[in-house]
């Protein structure tokens, strides 16, 4: 294969500045602000899930943010995936957003939780009836001859279920990343970025600014 060299590619951040000021004494109130700010961006609640197994070898993909509470940041998934293998032996793990519009990203990290079953079954009865479907067609993360054989599982649960009856897989089911960090960082001009992260210390957020 032909070098990659991509040593030269950049951009200017300028759209924005962040100062202490501007900022939530909450990071949830933080992150509620930002993600509405982030609504008309495309996959405006697409995050990168990063998690690591008992050896400390890691992982990532994107997910979908589905709701915030109390607690933390969730989400749903098989529970036989990599990542919730991964979650099984070790349930610390990192979430990042990114805005390119916006020139901002958000890193959460903490400890991740099951929800409850009733949590993931409410979740699952809103989605529409085709991810229903291939959420109970897939064994997720597990390898399969070609699509064909891919849709041939897919067909064979269709017929079990042709009244739109679908019932939730056990093994599918919701996360709860509760965090103990926040960062949001906000672009500017000569990689001169603005960072302030957010710490649990005893129960109370500490807010510090970083050197980009």
């Amino acid at each position: 294969m032909s070098p990659i060299d991509h040593r030269q590619t950049r951009r200017s951040y300028q759209r924005a500045s962040l100062r202490r000021a501007d900022l939530a004494l909450d990071p949830f109130e933080q992150l509620a602000d930002w993600l509405k700010d982030a609504e008309s961006e495309p996959d405006a609640t697409a995050m990168v899930l990063a998690t690591a197994d008992a050896k400390g070898r890691p992982s990532a993909r994107a997910v979908l943010l589905k709701h915030v509470d109390d607690r933390g940041l969730c989400w749903y998934s098989d529970a036989r995936s990599l990542k919730g293998r991964q979650l099984a032996e070790n349930p610390m793990a990192a979430l990042l957003f990114y805005w390119a519009g916006l020139e901002r990203q958000i890193r959460v990290e903490g400890y991740v939780e099951r929800l409850p079953a009733k949590d993931a079954d409410d979740y699952f009865r809103s989605r529409p009836r085709g991810s229903q479907l291939a959420a109970a067609a897939s064994e997720q993360s597990s390898p399969v001859k070609n699509r064909e054989a891919l849709e041939q599982r897919l067909e064979r649960v269709q017929l079990r279920h042709p009244h739109g009856d679908v019932r939730r897989p056990e093994t599918w089911g919701g996360y709860r990343l509760v965090p103990d960090t926040f960062e949001f960082w906000q672009g500017r001009d000569n990689r001169l970025h603005d960072r302030f992260q957010y710490r649990l210390q005893y129960e109370t957020w500490e807010i510090q600014r970083l050197m980009p």
